[in-house]
This record gives C-alpha cells, sequence and structure tokens, in this order.
C-alpha cells in the first residue's frame, strides 16, 4: 500500500508530509508565528460555527460549481499562494498547477516560487493567478506584474499584511532558513530524511541546479543554498496609493490579500480592487490576529455588493468552505492542505487533497439540503452558541 492509500483525510496526509520532509522544513508549511496563536484561532473558530441539518429534500441533481471573475470553476476554491511547494517536492508549483487545472479549480503562483511564471504559463494549464508583494524597490516588483500581465496571467493578488516580516523561533532552533543555510542542524535534518533528500535536493542537483526564485530580479535570483544571499525586501512605506497604482497598471481582476477590517476593504475597493481576501496569512503574520471566519460577515457586509469576497486561513475540511460560502465569500483559498498533498505524493497528493475537500463539501452540501452554490446562505448556519 502506497503512502498516498494511507492517507483517508488532511490529518493522515498531513502526518505523511511530516514524515517525509525535514522537521524544518515541514514547521515552516505546517506552523504560524510566534506561539501559533492565530493558527490555532483560525481552525477553532471554524469548528465554532455549526450548520443545521435539512432533510426530505430532493439531492438527485447535484451542482458544486459556481462562477468567480465571471468564469466557472468546479468548486468554490482555489489554491492559495504558497512559495515553498517547490521544495517539498521536485517543481511543486508545477504539480500544484496541473493538479488544480485538471480539477478545475484555479491556481495562484507566489513570487517567491521557485519554479517561474513563464514554466507554468507553458506547462501548468488551466486558470492562472499571481501574487505578489511591493518591495522597497518598488520598481522591481512592477517589473515583475509587467512579466505576469505580458504571460496571461488572469488576476493579480497583492498580499499587504507582512511589511515587517515574521517572528518565528521556531525556524531558528530548527536551523531553517530561507535561503537555506546549510548549518549543521539542517545538514543533519537532511541527513534524517534521505528519500526527501534525493527526490527534492538531489534531483534538482542532477538537472536544473540548485533553485533560484526564478520570478526575482536577476541581481536576487541566487542559489536558495547561498544562506547569505540578499533578498528583496518587502515595503514598509506602502498605502493604498499604491492599490491605485497597481489598478492603473494591472488590465485583470485585481486582488488585495489581507484584510481583517471593513473599514479596508472598503479603501481597497475604493482603490479600484476588484476583490479582496479576508485573510491573515494563515496564522503567519500577527498571531493576535482575529480569525478570518469570524471577520468575514462584516466584509461581506462592506462591500460584497462591489466586489469578489474570498477567505483563506482556516480552512482544513470541505465543511470549512460551505460556512464560508454561507457567510457571503465567494471562495476559499487553501495553501497548507494542498502542500500537505505535494510533500506526500506530488500531483497525484494535491489532486487527492483537492477531491477530498470537494467528497465533503458535497456531503455537508447535501445534510443541509443544499443541491447548488447558490442555495448556500446564512439561512444553513445555525445559531451562534449552539453546540461549542
Amino acid at each position: 500500500m502506497s503512502r498516498l492509500d494511507r492517507c483517508h483525510d488532511l490529518d493522515d496526509m498531513r502526518e505523511a508530509a511530516r514524515r517525509h520532509l525535514p522537521r524544518g522544513l515541514f514547521e515552516f508549511v505546517d506552523r504560524g508565528a510566534e506561539r501559533d496563536a492565530a493558527l490555532a484561532e483560525n481552525v477553532a473558530a471554524f469548528r465554532r460555527v455549526k450548520l443545521m441539518p435539512r432533510f426530505m429534500v430532493d439531492l438527485s441533481r447535484r451542482d458544486m460549481g459556481t462562477e468567480i471573475f465571471g468564469r466557472r470553476i468546479a468548486l468554490p476554491l482555489a489554491i492559495a499562494p504558497t512559495g515553498i511547494a517547490g521544495l517539498c517536492w521536485h517543481q511543486g508549483e508545477l504539480a500544484l498547477a496541473r493538479a488544480a487545472a485538471a480539477f478545475g479549480v484555479p491556481f495562484t503562483l507566489a513570487a517567491a516560487s521557485i519554479t517561474s511564471m513563464e514554466t507554468i504559463a507553458e506547462k501548468g494549464g488551466g486558470r492562472r493567478w499571481f501574487q505578489f508583494y511591493i518591495w522597497q524597490e518598488e520598481d522591481l516588483a512592477f517589473a515583475m506584474v509587467e512579466r505576469a500581465r505580458a504571460l496571461g496571467y488572469e488576476a493579480l493578488f497583492v498580499t499587504v499584511d507582512t511589511a515587517l516580516g515574521r517572528t518565528r523561533e521556531y525556524n531558528d532552533r530548527n536551523g531553517f532558513t530561507d535561503p537555506i543555510s546549510l548549518n549543521a542542524r539542517f545538514l543533519a535534518d537532511m541527513a534524517r530524511h534521505p528519500r526527501w533528500l534525493a527526490g527534492v535536493m538531489a534531483r534538482y542537483a542532477l538537472t536544473t541546479g540548485m533553485p533560484r526564485h526564478e520570478n526575482y530580479p536577476p541581481q536576487y535570483q541566487h542559489r536558495i543554498t547561498r544562506g547569505t544571499a540578499s533578498a528583496p525586501k518587502n515595503s514598509v512605506t506602502m498605502t493604498w496609493d499604491h492599490i491605485g497604482r497597481l489598478r492603473r497598471l494591472w488590465p485583470g481582476p485585481l486582488v488585495v490579500k489581507g484584510i481583517l477590517s471593513a473599514d479596508d476593504a472598503r479603501r481597497a475597493v475604493d482603490q479600484g480592487a476588484d476583490g479582496v481576501v479576508v485573510s491573515n496569512h494563515g496564522g503567519r503574520a500577527l498571531d493576535s490576529a482575529p480569525a478570518t471566519i469570524d471577520m468575514l460577515p462584516a466584509v461581506v457586509a462592506a462591500v460584497g455588493d462591489r466586489a469578489t469576497v474570498l477567505l483563506d486561513s482556516g480552512v482544513r475540511h470541505g465543511s470549512d468552505i460551505v460556512k464560508a460560502v454561507a457567510m457571503g465569500a465567494k471562495a476559499v483559498l487553501v495553501g497548507r492542505a494542498t502542500l500537505y498533498g505535494i510533500a506526500t505524493a506530488g500531483e497525484a497528493g494535491a489532486a487527492k487533497v483537492l477531491s477530498m475537500l470537494a467528497t465533503q463539501f458535497e456531503k455537508n452540501m447535501g445534510y443541509i439540503g443544499c443541491r447548488t452554490v447558490a442555495e448556500l446562505g446564512p439561512h444553513v448556519l445555525a445559531p451562534r452558541g449552539t453546540g461549542s
């Protein structure tokens, strides 16, 4: 029986990923910031939301698809930008893109990925979105946006919640850095995971060479094993005017990622954003941030009639998708879940995670008497305080 055959739910997939990856790399994927408080609260908040069963409904005709930015997707879900996929599996970003395309959902390429946007455009298939940060060297960041535009990426996501970087003491303890520092702790960590070492790092070394951040400007495209290499720094002077500048530059859907308040959502839309992502970066930025599902209703009330509202952070089950859409999100983004799949079995692992989430979503829809995504709404939610 293969590793994938033994994975029956996301917890199984997470455990398989934990066994496969070096500890430093796994914890970089799996954990949040500081004390992991925001990460835990994201998941707990979803569990506090309850659904109201409704039976005796004809479920012979069901459709789990919906539309986003005017085009159909198979499920109210897209792959979130995750810059570490290419270290979890050889060419992991490409594997994620292909799994998303085969399933019929969009894939978001992160600027920090080690697979170039050109490669994803040529070989990934499906609907392609691009995510980036505004750097202190703004012209370099905007030049990268021009590349994405020329390559036909459909939507641009700008993440606004990590200007000051992140506090992750566990990375220091594990010796894991980005770029990778070949210190004694991480070298020992890699040696304890020979299957990953052979299947990922050795494979890069024997084919294309040690990976680089291929979407960065040439002066920052250092090998990821050059631990002292410099990298672009996120801007600490970013303001809402930058969103207006992006609006003038980008012809397609423009989405601001990292929104947690109605006021910020209104500001983003006033500057021309077509959408916002209610997100606390998966608990990886401000550790005292509120759970995204708790903040979603206020954002929907503020801009839901003017823009597409998406949600990420804490989505671990198909029922979480039901809850988010019922509260007004058009779709959710998933990051960690598909990274677990990639780390376990590459494209096949990501495909299995998407299939798991879709099956759970469809079954939960049936239990609450909904046959289509359009039938979801606040009426399917149990009163707050129901259960624990």
